[in-house]
């Protein structure tokens, strides 16, 4: 395994340009089911970067270089009696895969919100074998529900 001197860092306005390209990477890629218009992806980003406190943002660098970003939101879980924070988007750029970015970053949360939040969640495509291989080792168990959504 490669790894890398990372670093992560709240969204700023100076990595607004960088990170909507990365967030097309993803919202435009099949590990997402949805067709997400870019006004939306900008006004993710906008929220995040004004700090609206349900959604937080950050960059992630690999040896100077960005590699990657997270959006995650807070809410709340009454079958786990706490804060639930969603980890919305992990990705990273595929020059950067293999340095242990992820890893970091689930690290980087977890320690964030340990005795804080009582669960930590997210979504994977069923097909994103590194992903969901990710997150088995960093300790996530899938759960048998079906997911279900309405738009408002």
């Amino acid at each position: 395994m490669n790894t890398a001197n990372i670093e992560i860092k709240n969204i700023t306005n100076a990595d607004r340009s960088a990170v909507l390209d990365m967030m097309e990477q993803l919202y435009y890629s099949p590990a997402v089911l949805t067709d997400t218009p870019r006004r939306v992806l900008q006004k993710c980003l906008d929220d995040a970067i004004r700090g609206l406190p349900q959604i937080e943002g950050y960059v992630l660098k690999a040896d100077g270089e960005y590699a990657g970003y997270s959006l995650v939101a807070k809410g709340y879980t009454t079958e786990f009696g706490g804060i639930c924070i969603q980890i919305e988007d992990l990705f990273v750029l595929p020059a950067h895969r293999g340095k242990s970015i992820g890893t970091a970053f689930l690290r980087f949360i977890e320690d964030k919100y340990r005795g804080e939040a009582a669960l930590l969640r997210l979504e994977v495509e069923p097909s994103n074998a590194n992903a969901l291989a990710l997150y088995k080792k960093c300790g996530f168990n899938e759960l048998p529900y079906t997911e279900m959504i309405k738009k408002l």
